[in-house]
């Protein structure tokens, strides 16, 4: 039997071994780099509207309905994660855009900040022009950062109401380049079915394993109230007011926020509601600019935030009271997450109900249009709700 003095010698000896492996193990791990998480499902969409003079329906559609479409995105998962979400957005057909390069322009780049992609959508507008269908679809391929994951969704839609065959580019190379990169392309014609189809939007969508759809770019759908509205958009205050700016963009983003904010509450009722519902989905990420979000992903520490650019609110606070500051927003906006989730299911219910009794689900509109490819196609890609 070992004495006590031998057997405290040994379990020294098996500290310094452990020691010693523990700091190869540390040195070996960081020559080889930070080890990589999982990387989460990602959708891009690219949007790209017709913005030529009979088009202001359209594009009113488009600022009205961004939220609920976007929503739709977020309410599919892939093994059981959330996707990423980026979004970009082109107008072409416009007299006023340059005609050395198709009258056509790229407003946002693929950004998951959808407040900027409503920034850009609220600040078209149209006049009369050539609508060049296949150089816009050769510009969002060719310009654009896609994913090159083959597992990743990438989705185009064009909506316009001219024939799909005008312009210098070809669809269907044009198409033909967007589908070699995995790329879907849906049409979306402003008009009748048999005019698209005679006019090569149906072709257009085809050619890439998209859907062709037809709207009309001047119905306007009409609000269903429902018992839940008017609870959704007081806790839409109150979770606006748990994000806390900081940093040089901060103040700008936050900016950025409240004005998308008031705009989707001009466009219609229902886009405030779809606006607040993706706020609380958890797709909504603001963490280059939020420190509730920035603590929570692990980019910033609240204790290390330079005192200059702390918000007004957190000013001379120490590390530790900024640490609770923090948190205490964290655990409000989760539970006001929560509330709106279950309230906006308990919303989508009735005012689905409500469509069915009233034969009004079916409007020939850009949301239904886009929605719909969007459930197929996350289908694909083995996405489920």
């Amino acid at each position: 039997m070992w004495s006590m003095k031998t057997a405290c010698v040994f379990l020294a000896g098996l500290a310094v071994v452990a020691a010693w492996a523990g700091a190869a193990c540390a040195d070996e791990a960081a020559k080889a780099g930070p080890i990589e998480t999982a990387k989460r499902p990602l959708v891009q969409v690219a949007i790209l509207l017709d913005t030529s003079n009979s088009m202001d329906g359209l594009i009113s559609q488009a600022k009205s309905q961004l939220w609920r479409i976007v929503n739709e995105i977020a309410g599919w998962k892939k093994g059981g994660v959330q996707p990423d979400i980026q979004v970009a957005l082109f107008e072409y057909g416009k007299s006023s855009l340059p005609a050395a390069e198709g009258f056509l322009r790229m407003v946002v780049p693929l950004t998951a900040d959808l407040d900027k992609v409503s920034e850009g959508l609220f600040g078209l507008g149209t006049n009369g022009g050539d609508e060049f269908c296949g150089q816009v679809i050769d510009a969002t391929v060719g310009r654009l950062t896609w994913s090159a994951d083959p597992a990743d969704l990438r989705m185009v839609f064009i909506a316009g109401n001219e024939p799909f065959t005008q312009g210098p580019v070809d669809f269907r190379a044009a198409v033909g380049r967007a589908a070699a990169k995995g790329i879907v392309v849906n049409t979306i014609h402003c008009g009748s079915y048999d005019e698209g189809e005679r006019t090569g939007w149906g072709e257009g969508a085809r050619l890439a394993g998209g859907q062709y759809a037809h709207i009309d770019q001047n119905a306007r759908v009409a609000h269903v109230a429902a018992p839940q509205d008017a609870e959704i958009a007081r806790l839409g205050a109150e979770l606006s007011g748990t994000y806390v700016a900081f940093g040089k963009a901060g103040k700008e983003k936050k900016a950025r926020q409240e004005a998308q904010d008031r705009n989707a509450e001009a466009a219609a009722p229902a886009a405030a509601l779809s606006r607040t519902a993706f706020k609380a989905s958890g797709a909504y990420g603001a963490g280059d600019w939020d420190l509730v979000d920035a603590v929570a992903t692990g980019r910033a520490t609240a204790g290390a935030v330079a005192e200059e650019d702390l918000p007004a609110e957190m000013k001379g606070m120490d590390a530790a009271k900024r640490d609770e500051y923090v948190r205490d927003q964290q655990r409000k906006r989760a539970d006001i997450q929560a509330r709106i989730r279950k309230l906006n299911a308990e919303r989508e219910a009735f005012v689905t109900a409500k469509q069915a009794e009233a034969a009004a689900g079916g409007e020939r509109t850009l949301d239904a249009a886009m929605i719909g490819a969007v459930r197929t196609q996350a289908a694909t890609k083995q996405f489920s709700r």
